[in-house]
């Protein structure tokens, strides 16, 4: 399982939204509905997120055994 837990927090702590983080990376809202479901989305998605925010994959998602 995947937890995008981290990601929120980030969110939080530089003051945006889930749309903005939509709005630029320029993703879709089937992909916005899959993080919030804490469901599997591609790298290229969360490459995406990465450099939109500055940091690694780490600091964002979490697997979850």
């Amino acid at each position: 399982m995947i937890s995008y837990n981290k990601l929120w927090k980030k969110l939080i702590d530089l003051g945006m939204k889930k749309k903005d983080l939509k709005d630029i990376t320029g993703i879709g809202s089937t992909t916005m509905s899959k993080l919030n479901n804490n469901e599997p989305v591609s790298m290229d998605v969360m490459l995406k997120i990465c450099i939109a925010l500055n940091c690694n994959i780490g600091d964002v998602m979490d697997v979850v055994l």
